[in-house]
């Protein structure tokens, strides 16, 4: 692994969830050498929390785990979450029961026991897929364009205000492009422990719709909302 990319893994938070200490100890001091951070998460509630609370850039998960499985755990991230880079660690070799896990857009799986090889080269994996999933700056329909990194709406050369939930709910339109943002990820995302009433969230999208053209934010009744990509 050459240096500029040892450089780029430095910036990065891993979720490590493992039920077995000793395995996930080992892995994680691993994963240490070469990320920010490794956030360790013996089941899959844990896990859960962590990654509500610290949202982290890479995500490694057992399959088998108390309270919560790594399927659930992946399950319930996807329905607010399509681009955080997730690899599933298992002991299965049974070609069936992986297949069920083919759905959950997994970057890959990794059969225990783990060596250096493979997490290095899940790694190299996952740093490609944040590259390509969060370019710096992500042009949009009729002339909007937004910067992740700065966290700033632009329209041409005029910058678009945006409080902390609008931020949360605009990023999350962008990464959820091409399907709708259901309530229940509206929910979880941008509200977490705190309740999301129909007012707030009615004010919300009010408030974001007078900042660009009339249909661009879309609503399905009964089920969410998602960006118009026909907006010329």
């Amino acid at each position: 692994m050459d240096k500029i990319l040892l450089e780029k893994l430095k910036t990065l938070t891993v979720l490590y969830a493992e039920d077995e200490e000793g395995i996930r100890k080992k892995i994680s001091d691993s994963l240490r050498y070469y990320v920010k951070d490794v956030l360790e998460a013996q089941n899959g509630e844990i896990a859960l929390k962590l990654y509500t609370e610290q949202k982290p850039d890479i995500i490694f998960t057992d399959i088998m785990m108390p309270k919560m499985d790594g399927i659930e755990l992946v399950k319930t991230i996807r329905e607010q979450d399509s681009q955080t880079p997730i690899i599933m660690i298992t002991a299965h070799t049974d070609k069936e029961y992986l297949l069920g896990v083919v759905d959950l857009h997994l970057e890959q799986y990794i059969v225990k026991p783990i060596n250096l090889k493979d997490l290095k080269s899940s790694l190299q994996k996952c740093l490609d897929i944040i590259a390509k999933n969060h370019s710096v700056l992500k042009e949009l329909p009729d002339g909007y364009s937004y910067d992740f990194n700065n966290k700033r709406l632009t329209y041409k050369d005029d910058v678009i205000k945006l409080s902390k939930k609008e931020i949360s709910f605009f990023e999350l339109l962008i990464q959820n492009r091409h399907r709708v943002v259901t309530y229940v990820q509206l929910q979880n995302y941008i509200w977490q422990d705190e309740f999301m009433s129909d007012d707030a969230l009615k004010s919300l999208v009010r408030n974001m719709r007078q900042k660009f053209p009339k249909d661009y934010i879309k609503n399905l009744s009964g089920i969410g909302y998602k960006l118009n990509d026909k907006i010329s």
